[in-house]
Parts: C-alpha cells; sequence; structure tokens
C-alpha cells in the first residue's frame, strides 16, 4: 500500500481514541508520541508505517466497533481512570473487554443507569454533543411536591453558570406530599445539570437514573452488568425520544417571547 499521511489527531480519531477535538487536547497535553517522539498538533504519519503511540500504548485501526451497555450502580465513578487518591470503582472495571473505550454520556457518581461504553469516537461524539438533539431519558425521585410552575419553569429552561438551560420534557409518574418521581427528557447535559435544577427549584434530588439513550433502554439489566449491543440496539440509541417534538416546540415558543 501506498502511504497515506494524515494528521495523528485524525488517526486517533478513526481508531476510536476519542473524538477528534479530544485527540487534539490529549496532543495537547504532551500523551501522544510518533516513531519514539512527542508530536505536536499539526503533526503528519501514516497509520500503516508509523508506531503510534498514546500514554505509551499503541493504537490500532479497530476494523469492529463495539458498543457496551452497562447499568451503572450508585457509588461508580464513569471515568475510564480515578484520580490519584480516589478508592472508588469506575466504570471501565465493570466491563471485561479488552482495549480503549470511552463512554457515551456520563453519570456522576451518585446517580445510576444507563451508560454505554464504545470505541467508536465519531459516533459517541454526535450523541454526546447538543447540536445534534439526541435525547437522554431519566427517571428522578425529588422531595416534595412539584408544583405546576416549577415543572413548567424547568421545562422552559433555567438560569445556571450564566446561561439558559435546554428547553427539555418533565412529566410526574407518581406524586405524594413528601416526594414526586418524574421522567425527564434532555438534549444537554451540563454537570450535575439535574441535581441543581431541582434544587435551585427548592426539590433536591433522592434519587436518579438514567432510562434511555435515544430509544435504547436499560431493560431488565441488572446492576453493575453489561452486554455487547448489536445492530438494531445501536439503532435504537441513534433514535429520539417521542418527546423531541414537545422539547423542539417549546424551544421555538421561549425564542418567540424573547423577541416580544
Amino acid at each position: 500500500m501506498t502511504a497515506q499521511r494524515q494528521r495523528v489527531q485524525k488517526i486517533m480519531a478513526q481508531a476510536g481514541i476519542a473524538s477528534r477535538r479530544q485527540c487534539e487536547e490529549l496532543i495537547r497535553q504532551g500523551r501522544v508520541s510518533v516513531n519514539g517522539g512527542v508530536v505536536a498538533l499539526g503533526a503528519k504519519a501514516d497509520s500503516l508505517k508509523d508506531v503510534i503511540l498514546v500514554d505509551g500504548a499503541p493504537i490500532t485501526r479497530s476494523l469492529e466497533k463495539i458498543y457496551i451497555v452497562v447499568n451503572k450502580p450508585d457509588g461508580v465513578l464513569s471515568t475510564n481512570r480515578a484520580e490519584k487518591g480516589d478508592k472508588r470503582p469506575t466504570i471501565r472495571e465493570l466491563v471485561d473487554v479488552p482495549g480503549r473505550l470511552f463512554t457515551i454520556g456520563r453519570l456522576d457518581a451518585n446517580s445510576e443507569g444507563l451508560m454505554v461504553l464504545t470505541n467508536d469516537g465519531q459516533l459517541a461524539n454526535r450523541i454526546t454533543h447538543p447540536r445534534y438533539e439526541h435525547t437522554k431519558t431519566y427517571k428522578v425521585t425529588v422531595k416534595g411536591k412539584l408544583s405546576k410552575q416549577a415543572i413548567e419553569s424547568w421545562e422552559r429552561g433555567v438560569w445556571l453558570d450564566d446561561s439558559r438551560t435546554a428547553a427539555c420534557s418533565v412529566s410526574v409518574l407518581q406524586s405524594s406530599k413528601r416526594s414526586t418521581i418524574l421522567r425527564l427528557v434532555m438534549v444537554e447535559g451540563r454537570k450535575r445539570q439535574i441535581r441543581r435544577i431541582a434544587a435551585s427549584l427548592g426539590h433536591p434530588v433522592i434519587r436518579l437514573v438514567r432510562t434511555h439513550i435515544g430509544r435504547l433502554g436499560l431493560g431488565t439489566l441488572r446492576k453493575g452488568a453489561w452486554y455487547q449491543l448489536d445492530d438494531d440496539e445501536v439503532g435504537a440509541m441513534l433514535k429520539p425520544a417521542p418527546e423531541l417534538e414537545q422539547i423542539r416546540r417549546k424551544r421555538r415558543e421561549r425564542k418567540q417571547k424573547t423577541k416580544k
């Protein structure tokens, strides 16, 4: 074969290391070398001839893309590796599959439910980036009984970190004076967003479980268990929840009110 020199970050993304942008950051951090020398952003290589290492480990072109669903238990970190001194288990430790995998949609340590690990960096980036409007669905238990006004405020979006959260869908599954169980469908995922919004509305989260990514659900998968998705299940993951049209409508309504 003739030499095919490409930018190193593109080769890394094609190999399933991470998204292109994340691969660029790895290069900036000095964690990528080609033929023994650390490379700078913009460097090119031939994936068929050159030895490309990330954190000292060689990358390989993976012809087979794998997608693994995991039911994350409470107390497990969503990262591949815990920070120094953190003894909590990680999601990667639950999955006995060799190779480099990264997550589609993280959950904070105290949250539970559906996560997907994959070596397909491009698809993972597409699902997690807000502009593609891929839905994630949660079953959220909060303290107290939410008023209609609180639900409407949550759905329209509230101010966090100097910007307003995206419109979402909030429906009540069960309610009492002590607690309310919600079905929440979102197209964005800021850090601890659900917990922060619930607290700002005066209804702190008691339990948070992600039930779906797109239309891929947990089903009967027990906590801590995992399995590899088939093509139909990957297709379900890419298909948005029915509430997406409702979310888009709320976003349009919000824009119209802003213009007035």
